[in-house]
């Protein structure tokens, strides 16, 4: 049994990649980090931290407990501790987060809740997207 929970905990610290040319259509959910350069149609739902480069794009939701967007997210985001959005970065949606870092040159189109208000209660409803 200590075995098994070992090799659980192994596989929830691997990083996830998305590669360029990548497309997806369909929910991610993963324990540990995932990084997007490819393109993803639907949600992400992660543990860890979500990374967008300069080439991502999302199309769907986002809940995980950090981000670091530089590419394009269309959706809401919500997030635990620290969104991090990086000049080259494009949003557009509603956004909750613990802290909220943007760079200039960062675009960001929708509304914003930041701080304890946003880490508390439901972050995301999914029953909006039926």
């Amino acid at each position: 049994m200590f075995k098994k929970m070992k090799n659980v905990e192994m596989e929830s610290k691997l990083p996830n990649m998305i590669g360029p040319g990548t497309k997806i259509v369909g929910n991610i959910e993963t324990n540990g980090d995932i990084r997007i350069d490819g393109n993803i149609e639907g949600n992400i739902n992660s543990k860890g931290k979500v990374v967008v480069g300069n080439n991502g794009f999302v199309k769907g939701e986002v809940l995980c407990s950090n981000a670091e967007i530089s590419g394009t997210v269309h959706g809401k985001m919500a997030i635990t501790e620290l969104l991090s959005l990086k000049a080259s970065s494009k949003v557009n949606g509603d956004i909750k987060s613990g802290k909220l870092s943007i760079e200039p040159g960062a675009l960001f189109s929708g509304t914003c809740s930041m701080g304890s208000t946003a880490s508390s209660g439901p972050v995301i409803n999914r029953e909006e997207k039926k």
